[in-house]
């Protein structure tokens, strides 16, 4: 950073700066030295004076515009239609009676780019920041005019932000769903792989990203009705999907993306990993769709022994064991598999296979991995988990579908919906009322299942309707942390994030328990699970969960915030057991992105990427966005994640993990000076601890403070 010194909003020749020159002054320090953090408030101030109130449509009055935007087909009137004017025209006065106003310009400039209603031809706005927050209140109460009142509180506080799709779509008329990212299984013949890039179609029409399982599809050069050598193998369906993704999209407002997910042990695995290398053949490229790899236990055993590691033909593994490939434990079977003569093999270096997978992060980031045993292991629902999402965190039951020759469901199995949204650690903190924030955010979440209804996928419908899974994520954690004087990864740091997550999962298991208990009926599947059998509970019920440090302590006692007792959590697991959950899933940790900016927190539990980000944003450019909380007394509590390194960040999501149902979305950062054994041993620290799944592997590119961070195209953006 250079020094340079103006007063505010002002040039040197005394004319008033526009705002993007405001924000860029976040990257020059002040005449002592000083951050210049006042000068982004200014720049969201001027982005109001000079952009946002003049793009604006005037109307006289809420029910002049209502009555506008319902009758030009901008709001949905089924939506307003279900309360009294007078009540909506007070839930509209409570909203703006907050006075909010964004506390960075890159908040602002998101806002109004990405999520408010703009007429048709784009160029000009016809919401503020209250009046979305009022639609999605108004859409998730569904009448129910308390739930309406306590979201409006909720989200315009900045406690609970709802997910991209959730924000941006509730109540409009023109719209995608609400669900951020679909996950399905492709099986093993032609009628399962067109179902699945026409379901790639539609969801992506709709908005969502998808997921998809390759791990069942036979191998290259498997035999096809018995004639040897005839199977493409996966590729071509990678192409396939990769080009479905790319023709649809949600009406230009957010592109199709998609991930394939493989076993390590899937005799395609190579080939998968190559079609991500820098210097790939065009043939077998593939440039925007994500990888993942799932890793069992085995597979690390393998390679500490330097031992070979076996893979086996999915065909072969379905006609030995009658279940698909992706729905065997490679690591219960991997020795009988191993002596099957029935089961076609070939053999690779388990200790290459691992320096191969860390060469492709190094060069494109790719693969994420799964670590299916350590998923699986902590899974309280009956079935197997072989895959997770675009971004990582969604760790949910599936089941195969059968098709006749049409296409049409002969038996509709289920697939997987992610209905998301996120906690402000901070300033649920501040609040002192876990509880409620928790119970609230999870009847908004639960409104988004209950409210999808996607006939176009009727496994994803099925799965749906049977599960009413959501993700309640969280996010600002660094920022609460630094903001407290506490670094991230010290003692007190992983103290805090394993007292403040057993809160969360307490609160959210007793509301899913409430909503049971009004509805009379639990998700399907829930007498074979972990909170039927009160397994699941052991674990809080057999000890104290109490801060381990001081400074931890005071922060809860603080607060208000009482720590969930044996005693507690004993009264829980009798009524969860008697009446049961309403919800088969509960949290998972986004990584989130747009949302964080917005509601000005850190993104969802990870370290800053640097104490002042840029990024790069269309035509306006740079843009820079200071970490929330961020001060000249506190500034050293901001380390970036490439300062923090790879261990401590696994620490802290450990920490997390054990009381998160599902998985939590874990970016790898590593210094410019990083090797792939780096890599190697970051990945089998994690998988020791216990984490599920890591995201991204990011290097570090240049010696500027600010560096671009790229987000979960469907759950952050």
């Amino acid at each position: 950073m250079s020094e340079i010194h103006r007063p505010a909003g002002q040039s040197e020749g005394g004319r008033t700066l526009d705002y993007h020159a405001l924000n860029a002054m976040l990257n020059l320090y002040g005449p002592s030295g000083e951050l210049q953090l006042d000068r982004d408030r200014e720049a969201a101030r001027q982005y109001f004076l000079q952009h946002v109130n003049q793009n604006t449509v005037f109307f006289h009055s809420l029910e002049e515009k209502l009555d506008y935007l319902i009758e030009e087909s901008y709001y949905e009137p089924q939506v307003l239609e279900q309360y009294e004017r007078a009540f909506i025209k007070s839930l509209f006065e409570q909203a703006y009676a907050y006075k909010f106003r964004f506390p960075s310009f890159l908040g602002a400039f998101k806002y109004y780019t990405s999520y408010t209603l703009k007429t048709f031809d784009g160029k000009r706005y016809l919401e503020r920041y209250e009046d979305r927050v009022c639609m999605v209140a108004l859409s998730l109460a569904r009448g129910d005019e308390t739930l309406a009142r306590a979201l409006v509180d909720e989200i315009i506080s900045g406690r609970f932000q709802p997910a991209t799709p959730t924000f941006l779509n509730c109540g409009k008329r023109q719209r995608g769903e609400l669900v951020s990212c679909f996950l399905l299984r492709i099986e093993d013949n032609m009628e399962s792989i067109g179902r699945a890039i026409n379901s790639a179609l539609q969801l992506s029409k709709r908005g969502g990203g998808v997921a998809f399982l390759l791990s069942n599809i036979r191998e290259f050069g498997a035999p096809i009705k018995r004639i040897e050598n005839q199977s493409s193998g996966i590729i071509p369906i990678m192409k396939l999907l990769e080009d479905a993704f790319s023709y649809a999209n949600q009406l230009g407002a957010r592109q199709g993306a998609g991930a394939v997910y493989l076993n390590a042990h899937h005799p395609d695995i190579l080939r998968f990993l190559d079609t991500k290398r820098e210097n790939a053949d065009e043939k077998i490229r593939i440039k925007t769709l994500s990888l993942g790899v799932t890793i069992p236990d085995i597979t690390f055993e393998l390679a500490k022994r330097n031992e070979a590691m076996y893979l086996f033909s999915p065909y072969d593994v379905e006609r030995v064991y009658g279940v698909p490939f992706g729905d065997i434990s490679v690591t219960e079977k991997y020795h009988e598999m191993v002596d099957d003569s029935r089961i076609r093999k070939s053999k690779i270096n388990a200790r290459e296979f691992f320096q191969i997978l860390a060469e492709v992060q190094f060069e494109s980031g790719y693969p994420y991995v799964m670590f299916e045993d350590n998923v699986n292991r902590a899974n309280p629902i009956a079935g197997r988990i072989n895959m997770s999402n675009l971004c990582s965190e969604i760790l949910q039951v599936n089941t195969p579908s059968l098709y006749d020759d049409d296409l049409g469901y002969r038996h509709t199995g289920e697939d997987i919906s992610c209905n998301l949204g996120s906690m402000n650690i901070a300033k649920v903190m501040d609040a002192g009322d876990i509880g409620t924030s928790v119970e609230i955010a999870v009847r908004g979440l639960t409104a988004v299942s209950e409210m999808s209804h996607l006939s176009s996928v009727p496994s994803i419908a099925e799965g749906n309707a049977h599960s009413r899974a959501i993700g309640l994520g969280q996010m600002n954690l660094h920022g609460f942390l630094a903001r407290e004087h506490i670094y991230y990864g010290s003692e007190e740091g992983l103290d805090f994030t394993n007292l403040y997550f057993c809160c969360v999962a307490y609160h959210a298991l007793r509301a899913s328990n409430r909503l049971a208990i009004e509805h009379g009926t639990a998700f399907a599947g829930f007498a074979d699970s972990d909170y039927a059998s009160g397994v699941f509970f052991d674990k809080y019920t057999e000890r104290e969960w109490q801060p381990r440090t001081e400074k931890v302590r005071g922060l809860f006692e603080r607060a208000g915030i009482a720590i969930p007792s044996q005693a507690e959590w004993q009264s829980l697991k009798a009524s969860v057991m008697e009446h049961g959950l309403y919800n088969r899933n509960l949290q998972a940790v986004p990584p989130t992105g747009s949302i964080s900016y917005i509601n000005h927190s850190t993104s969802s539990i990870h370290p800053v990427a640097a104490k002042i980000e840029i990024r790069k944003e269309g035509k306006l450019g740079r843009v820079y966005y200071p970490a929330p909380y961020l001060n000249d007394d506190n500034l050293a509590y901001y380390q970036d994640a490439y300062e923090i390194g790879p261990e401590k960040i696994i620490d802290t999501y450990a920490e997390a993990s054990q009381h998160v149902d599902q998985g939590l979305s874990l970016t790898l950062f590593f210094p410019d000076t990083a090797t792939t054994r780096d890599i190697n041993k970051a990945q089998i620290y994690a998988w020791r601890k216990g984490i599920k799944t890591l995201y991204y592997v990011r290097l570090r590119q240049s010696a500027l403070e600010g560096t671009e961070v790229e987000g979960c195209v469907s759950c952050s953006l």
